[in-house]
């Protein structure tokens, strides 16, 4: 079979088959302790079940329009504005499967053969596979924790090219949890100042933040708002990733009408019942329930990092967001897919490694789990690099 040269250009999420390979081994009966999946423990929130229920009871279980529902575009919209300072109308909005198809819509959308995207690594898998899909260049830029995984103004400078189209930031960051702070966005704001390049800000993490405080990339400036596209969703920080619900925001009209049409002869509408039942989410009324759950991952970082920390030959920077560290392991040894590997089948322990995200010597712990499992976990790989 003669498959096509894009999806041959694709390399399978290194975080789905580990953690499906965690998966398959546990039901196979061995003792196996998972901090691959990148997903809370906790459940959905009662309030948005309910309106799930409420949602199949009245009948909402047709086709709706491509981008959203009216009510459901007007609550994004004014989230977007009582939590982040962005002005964003409800026609500068689109919903999608999740982030992940909001990306993907995206890139479609602006990348073509040749274009350059800079892209910060350690970085989220997804990103420059995307990129090369669309027949995009990954332009990677290198950090690590001496920086705080950090790509700075002046490496920003460096990477630009005039075949640079957009630059792609995630703050917090998958998988170091860093976070950008407004003087560094600012910074990077300069050097992009009378350019034509996009940006695009992944802030789906921006409710799990523990130290510092949050800025979105789009309020930084009058600039950055035109050309910055705004992705988000509710999958961490409401424990939704099995109801698939992201979105984009732009004040691009164009690229909002481009985006809706890609998606009209693909996926169309996402899931109706999901739609109604994000509302309470965006309106604030579940806010309650994500601080609870930011500060029990709160918790479990401080616990993770001290125990992380107290093994001789690794050690991790404390992440400001998100639910993830990036263990440094240069010491024990540089290749992260035989560390991993071994890990898995002498200790039971599941990690993914830091060549999937861009980054050797490394791996991704996630605490998204109990602290129970979190010290037994970690007692593991301190035996292991003992």
């Amino acid at each position: 079979m003669q498959l096509t040269k894009r999806v041959q250009r694709l390399n399978e999420s290194m975080t789905i088959a580990i953690s499906t390979l965690a998966r398959d081994l546990k039901k196979e009966g061995k003792d196996i302790l998972s901090f691959s999946a990148g997903e809370p423990d906790f459940d959905t929130p009662e309030i948005i079940k309910k309106e799930a229920i409420k949602a199949l009871n009245n009948g909402f279980t047709k086709y709706t329009a491509v981008a959203g529902i009216s009510e459901l575009l007007k609550a994004i919209s004014g989230k977007l504005k009582r939590e982040n300072n962005l002005d964003y109308k409800p026609e500068n909005i689109i919903t999608s499967n999740g982030a992940k198809h909001s990306l993907f819509n995206l890139i479609q959308a602006l990348i073509e053969s040749g274009d350059e995207v800079v892209i910060p690594s350690p970085y989220w898998v997804t990103y420059p596979e995307l990129v090369r899909y669309s027949g995009g260049v990954p332009v990677i830029v290198e950090t690590n924790d001496e920086n705080d995984f950090k790509m700075s103004a002046k490496q920003l400078k460096k990477a630009i090219t005039d075949k640079t189209k957009m630059v792609i930031l995630t703050t917090p960051s998958n998988p170091t949890g860093s976070l950008y702070t407004k003087k560094e966005l600012e910074e990077m704001a300069e050097v992009l100042k009378g350019t034509n390049i996009f940006v695009c800000s992944d802030e789906m993490y921006e409710k799990l933040i523990y130290d510092k405080e949050f800025v979105s990339v789009a309020s930084i400036s009058e600039d950055m708002f035109q050309r910055t596209i705004t992705v988000n969703g509710l999958s961490k920080s409401v424990a939704m990733t099995g109801w698939r619900f992201g979105y984009l925001a732009s004040p691009n009209n164009e690229l909002i009408k481009a985006m809706v049409k890609l998606q009209s002869q693909s996926s169309s509408n996402i899931n109706s019942i999901t739609q109604y039942a994000a509302i309470p989410a965006l309106e604030g009324r579940v806010d309650k329930e994500i601080e609870l759950m930011r500060r029990e991952f709160q918790k479990r970082r401080d616990l993770a990092v001290e125990l992380i920390n107290n093994i001789d030959k690794l050690s991790v920077v404390k992440p400001d967001g998100a639910f993830y560290l990036f263990i440094n392991i240069k010491k024990v040894n540089n290749d992260s897919m035989s560390f991993a590997k071994e890990l898995l089948a002498k200790k039971g322990v599941a990690v993914i490694p830091g060549i999937g995200f861009g980054s050797e010597g490394y791996v991704r712990f996630s605490f998204a789990t109990n602290e129970k499992n979190i010290i037994e976990g970690i007692k593991r790989i301190k035996e292991f690099v003992e």
